[in-house]
């Protein structure tokens, strides 16, 4: 298992290993936004960040979603290097204009207010084609369960 050694150290028993990503970048995939993978990586080492989320249309039809199942998931620094493991303990599906505050804050990104929150994430998702009001988003809180 590529990760082994990490999870090793961890703690955490290995058949509860779900898989390993980067924000902002495809799970298990090349890393191609490396300075935006460490940037919210770093809100999740300094606690900020317990949170994230994910357009719906991101996903193909049989791809996993985010679940809460209690496995765990390592996430990658800019350049692959797994850095934390994490644990899904909420998701719930929103509409885009209907994210709530507390979500906003709990992704620690920016002055983590909600119209912060709407235009980082409207811009990004306008930059992969998907941005639309009435838009899916898969709200996503998390506990860290190791760092390095």
């Amino acid at each position: 298992m590529k990760y082994e050694a990490f999870i090793t150290r961890t703690g955490l028993e290995p058949e509860n290993f779900r898989w390993a990503w980067a924000f902002c970048n495809e799970v298990e995939g090349p890393i191609t936004e490396p300075e935006l993978a460490d940037e919210l990586l770093d809100l999740v080492l300094t606690g900020k960040k317990t949170a994230t989320a994910s357009a719906l249309a991101e996903y193909a039809p049989d791809e996993a979603q985010p679940v809460v199942d209690g496995k765990f998931d390592v996430l990658l620094d800019g350049k692959g290097v797994p850095r934390a493991a994490i644990r899904t303990t909420r998701v719930t599906i929103r509409k885009f204009k209907e994210v709530s505050a507390e979500h906003a804050f709990k992704e620690g990104e920016g002055d983590r207010s909600l119209s912060y929150w709407r235009q980082a994430h409207q811009e990004f998702w306008e930059n992969l084609g998907l941005f639309q009001e009435e838009m899916d988003v898969i709200c996503e809180e998390f506990e860290v369960l190791y760092q390095e």
